[in-house]
């Protein structure tokens, strides 16, 4: 998160209601909503909402000069322990969800916002009125700035929510436990709030905002959880009504034929099982084969994901043994969190991908400059530029870990724009022993794929910024989620250049975004040629389940019938008349 000059900035009033509840009339009778299908499976039962902070009317007046200083402990005090909170849940999560929630703590402490509080206070604002003054003023800078900073919205109202709960003597607000299996629905979801979901209890997802690639939409694929985003007019469903989720169409239906919704749940859960007893490897029905592999972030998740039909590592993010620290971890401490994951897939594939900081996700000790648009920015390998230690060293702790597991690593960069950028870290690999490769995630370098393998030994494709810098849409805007929808013809066909290059000089090209946690769009890509697939472990049965579905030829003809269409919409339809 960078840091702003606070005087220069506008100050909001606090909102007069924190709640963020809807005041439209209820939807009751039925009627099907639509929205952008993030996680398959169909699912029925009640709404619930998360439980929002009520009205808290801070002191009138301002603070006697003589009692601002304890003003000022108590809220560093309520702000400490809501990042402690964050921290210790993160601690206790595992892959996306322990990412996300690290994240939101790293925000909880972040001084530009702590100092625009502590400065309200020292003039004289009670704490919980500073808090909210200080998070709209913030607010309103990421939103307009747009971008990867208005991802980080959500995140600070939640923020705030939790520290005026912890000054006022109030429960932290988030997700209710039900009594029931249930259908959580919300404008949005704060990470902590999805990351400590009881899959059990809480069935399915809808969200007013969010994207395909949101922190919602990231979690509820880790948790198998039926998820639709962007649903317009969800906010007007009532807590209580009975929904019937469709993560596949992208369909909420309120007040279902019980026979019907009975009916279709049935199917899915008949899907599901079919899925659940897919052992690998992965193939299709005629024997193409195609690995089927993981995307993990630590030991844990590592081992979890060993307990999968998953094949390897096809994904392993690095980020979280740099975040959260003021000095770069030592090569022993990397190669120590690296070789948790080599010793869980001992014998087996497993791809790094180096530090992928900046932007939303920045290092304290990389120095970082400000920046107007930070997800154009210094991100990813170009941070090597101004840090080119960290690489170097980074590589030395992967060969340290893969020399004492006696599993070798491949590695890949993230964010190559350029053949040149791809040259320059090839050659810092090698320098290590290790396998290069990059990932597909600039438009130019899809374009230029066949330049870049001159270099490298593998393609990895991120469909997610792929699709947010093709599209030029923010993945986390819910009015662009039709935008940043992995189906969008325009992004696939970047996707079947870059395969075909990999082709024509026999070198692999894998997909490791969230795409490939579609089945159904797993089989596309399999059809344009892609070699292996890479998703969140609890997607891994029902990818390899369908892929042993259907054949080679069927999974080509529906490519090509996918790169035919104009929309996102078209795309998904005609895959399904082929595949399904």
């Amino acid at each position: 998160m960078c840091c702003f000059t606070l005087d220069r900035v506008d100050l909001s009033t606090v909102s007069s209601n924190l709640s963020h509840m809807s005041t439209s009339s209820p939807v009751t009778s039925q009627v099907v909503l639509r929205g952008v299908p993030v996680v398959g499976g169909v699912q029925c039962g009640p709404v619930i909402r998360p439980g929002r902070l009520p009205v808290v009317d801070a002191p009138a007046g301002d603070v006697e000069e003589s009692a601002r200083a304890a003003e000022a402990a108590r809220f560093s005090t309520a702000a400490a322990a809501v990042a402690n909170r964050l921290r210790d849940r993160a601690g206790r999560a595992t892959g996306a969800a322990s990412e996300v929630l690290a994240a939101t703590a790293t925000l909880a402490q972040d001084r530009a916002w702590l100092g625009a509080a502590e400065k309200r206070i020292a003039g004289g604002a009670p704490a919980v009125r500073a808090v909210a003054e200080a998070v709209d003023q913030f607010v309103a800078l990421f939103t307009q700035l747009g971008g990867l900073m208005a991802e980080r919205v959500t995140d600070l109202r939640d923020i705030r929510d939790r520290v005026i709960a912890e000054l006022s003597g109030l429960p932290e607000p988030g997700v209710p436990l039900p009594d029931v299996p249930s259908i959580l629905c919300a404008e949005d979801l704060a990470p902590a709030d999805t990351a400590g979901l009881d899959p059990s209890l809480v069935i399915g997802l809808a969200t007013t905002l969010g994207g395909p690639t949101s922190h919602t939409a990231i979690i509820a694929r880790q948790l198998g959880i039926p998820c639709v985003v962007a649903v317009d007019g969800l906010d007007d469903v009532a807590a209580g009504a009975t929904v019937l989720l469709d993560g596949t169409t992208g369909t909420l239906t309120v007040d279902p034929d019980p026979l019907e919704a009975a009916t279709a749940v049935t199917a899915a859960q008949h899907a599901a099982e079919q899925a659940r007893q897919w052992t690998g490897p992965g193939a299709t029905a005629d024997g193409h084969t195609v690995a089927v592999l993981a995307n993990v972030q630590d030991g844990a998740a590592a081992r979890a994901a060993r307990q999968t039909p998953a094949e390897g590592v096809g994904l392993f993010r690095t980020e979280l043994c740099f975040l959260n620290r003021d000095t770069e971890p030592s090569v022993a401490e990397q190669a120590k969190i690296y070789g948790e994951v080599l010793d869980a897939f001992d014998g087996r594939k497993v791809v790094i991908r180096t530090l992928d900081a900046g932007s939303d996700k920045p290092l304290k000790f990389a120095g970082h400059p400000d920046e107007a648009n930070p997800a154009l920015g210094v991100r990813g390998i170009r941070i090597a530029e101004g840090n080119p230690g960290l690489l170097h060293r980074q590589l030395e702790a992967i060969a340290a870990a893969g020399a004492a597991t006696g599993n070798q690593p491949w590695v890949m960069a993230p964010m190559i724009a350029t053949a040149a950028e791809a040259k320059s870290f090839a050659d810092a690999a090698r320098t290590y022993g290790l396998t290069p490769g990059v990932m597909i995630e600039v438009p130019a370098a899809a374009l230029l794929a066949d330049k870049i393998l001159e270099h490298v030994d593998f393609l990895s494709i991120g469909t997610n910024d792929l699709a947010q810098y093709t599209m030029a849409a923010d993945r986390m805007s819910a009015d662009l989620a039709t935008l940043t929808d992995p189906w969008q013809p325009a992004v696939l066909a970047l996707v079947a250049m870059a395969v075909r290059a990999g082709a024509a000089v026999g070198k692999p090209v894998g997909v490791c975004g969230e795409a490939a946690a579609d089945p159904l769009l797993a089989c596309v890509l399999v059809g344009l040629g892609v070699t292996s697939l890479s998703a969140a472990s609890a997607a891994i049965p029902a990818v390899g389940a369908k892929l042993s579905q259907v054949t080679l030829q069927q999974c080509r003809d529906a490519a090509d019938a996918v790169l035919a269409t104009a929309t996102a919409t078209e795309a998904r339809a005609a895959a399904l008349t082929l595949l399904q």
